[in-house]
């Protein structure tokens, strides 16, 4: 038994070798995950995304024209599958008769505005630490950085208020729905990463990223309203708000973790040997040895 036991482990050694000799992309996707620390990452990125969520809904319905708000809320309903008890609690949210009352925009205010956008730029914030870990740059300055926060938003509000229609591609084909929004997901996370890491990073080298992101998340939306109700309901049914808090931060943490896993990997592809002939990725930027002697320097 030891001998096999021994053997064994000589074989599975003997094979990481030879797949890290083989497929080196791989070892060198694993380190960069732990260096980036994806599930923290990720856990950081869904709480900062619902505590910018819950209050732009607010803001929304107090604010915003009927119109409007029918249309956030047919896009939420497409993108969860929402029906039954979820339904019904956003519909009192967003779907309210007429023009939002005084009381409401009084209740929400200017300053209570301004406090959701502060709040919305720690989610930009948090997004922004994510890109720069995968890329490997440091922290940009908050001036050049600000106005990209904010703008980011403003993309992603505009993007979930469209994805009711593009997932039914306006009204024509649930097929070509899909493919709308797949090619949406990829130019969103294409600039995303090009906004947030104020442009230090050519397009090109960006891609592979963008295109997992986009992938990940296309497949996701379409498959979440197959599962996802029908667990909303039961926790909404039987633990109240706080069980449909767990529910919607799990499938948060769920998608942050994806979109973390994906921005990294596409870096790593991205500065793999072919692919960065192909696509012009810059060398990493490490910091400069330092001297050990008279014109000698310590090996990396």
């Amino acid at each position: 038994m030891r001998k096999r036991a021994r053997g064994l482990r000589t074989w599975a050694v003997g094979l990481r070798t030879r797949a890290e000799t083989r497929v080196p992309m791989i070892t060198h996707l694993m380190e960069h995950l732990i260096s980036v620390n994806v599930l923290d990452s990720a856990t950081r990125l869904a709480a900062q995304t619902f505590l910018t969520a819950v209050p732009l809904l607010f803001v929304l319905s107090s604010i915003a024209p009927e119109g409007l708000r029918e249309e956030y809320a047919s896009s939420l309903q497409h993108l969860f599958g929402l029906s039954g008890s979820a339904q019904a609690e956003l519909d009192k949210v967003l779907k309210q008769t007429g023009a939002p009352s005084d009381e409401l925009q009084q209740t929400i205010g200017t300053v209570g505005v301004l406090m959701v956008l502060i709040s919305a730029t720690a989610c930009s914030r948090a997004m922004q630490r994510l890109c720069e870990r995968a890329w490997s740059l440091p922290k940009s300055g908050a001036r050049v950085a600000a106005w990209r926060w904010i703008a980011w938003i403003g993309a992603w509000l505009v993007m979930i208020g469209l994805q009711g229609s593009l997932l039914t591609a306006f009204g024509h084909s649930e097929w070509l729905g899909v493919l709308l929004l797949f090619l949406a997901e990829v130019a969103m996370w294409w600039w995303t990463q090009h906004l947030l890491l104020t442009a230090r990073v050519p397009w090109l080298p960006l891609l592979p990223g963008a295109v997992m992101t986009g992938t990940a998340l296309s497949v996701l939306s379409t498959t979440a309203p197959l599962y996802l109700p029908r667990v909303l309901n039961r926790s909404l049914n039987t633990y109240g708000t706080l069980g449909a808090v767990f529910t919607l931060l799990s499938w948060l943490i769920t998608l942050c973790a994806v979109v973390a896993l994906c921005v990294t990997a596409g870096a790593v592809v991205a500065r793999e040997p072919w692919a960065a002939r192909r696509l012009g990725t810059p060398a990493p930027s490490g910091p400069a040895p330092s001297r050990t002697g008279a014109g000698q320097r310590r090996p990396p």
